[in-house]
């Protein structure tokens, strides 16, 4: 049931990035690995909701930092 719980909500962020056809690519990022950091953060955790936080907000400072422009 967990598996098939973190693949929908894979499916969902995948899905709902189409949406953001306006955002710069630092912010498409910054969403992905906010994403991507909270399933992480889910499965490494057990599910737990503290872990899933976590991870979504260490993903998106992650997917933010990668393709910050240079200054």
């Amino acid at each position: 049931m967990k598996k098939l719980a973190i693949t929908l909500t894979m499916a969902a962020a995948a899905m709902s990035l189409g949406a953001c056809s306006s955002m710069s690519q630092q912010d498409k990022n910054t969403a992905l690995g906010a994403a991507a950091g909270g399933v992480a953060g889910s499965v490494l955790s057990g599910g737990s909701a503290l872990g899933t936080v976590g991870g979504a907000a260490v993903g998106g400072v992650i997917g933010n930092q990668v393709s910050k422009p240079s200054r």
